[in-house]
């Protein structure tokens, strides 16, 4: 079998409004694939340190996987949470990128939005820090399936760094650069 050792780490989210995150990730891969060590998904701490609207995670991401076919190539999944001081904590961004189809080293920027409302009181209470929208299927947000129903806006991003290592894909006809 042709095996993918995904070592990295989630290290920052950026440009979001909200002064305290935490992001949580995981990793969505198709039925081809198979994860034999590490965990597929994860959580950062929270991050209150702010500098100029940059939140430091440093959560350490460490997944071997193998397949036996490319469909369903893995992807990375975010979702950015914000947390007030009550400790309440709400969505302000989702977003997904594939896994680089390249071995090495690999900074991945995922750019998220968020779900968004027309009303005007809806607004006030994010503006506020006291709430947001969340999904009701995680899945929408990288299946896209049902997507396009939702009222959306841009939000920050989210950056990883990730060393891949690929093993016998040469021996499925795969030629990596």
């Amino acid at each position: 079998m042709a095996e993918l050792h995904i070592i990295g780490e989630l290290q920052t989210a950026l440009d979001f409004e909200e002064p305290n995150l935490f992001c949580r990730w995981s990793i969505q891969y198709g039925s081809h694939w198979k994860a034999v060590e590490g965990h597929t998904e994860g959580q950062s701490c929270r991050s209150t340190a702010r500098i100029e609207q940059r939140s430091e995670f440093g959560t350490p991401i460490d997944l071997h996987l193998v397949t036996r076919g490319l469909q369903g190539w893995p992807r990375l999944h975010v979702e950015v949470y914000a947390v007030n001081a009550l400790q309440q904590y709400w969505p302000v961004g989702y977003g997904f990128a594939f896994v680089p189809a390249s071995p090495g080293h690999h900074r991945v920027r995922i750019a998220t939005w968020k779900v968004s409302s027309a009303r005007v009181a809806d607004t006030v209470r994010e503006k506020f820090h006291t709430g947001g929208f969340s999904l009701a299927k995680s899945d929408i947000a990288f299946s896209g399936i049902e997507r396009y129903k939702l009222l959306t806006k841009t939000a920050g991003t989210v950056e990883l760094e990730l060393m891949l290592i690929f093993k016998n894909f040469a021996e499925y006809g795969v030629e990596l650069r």
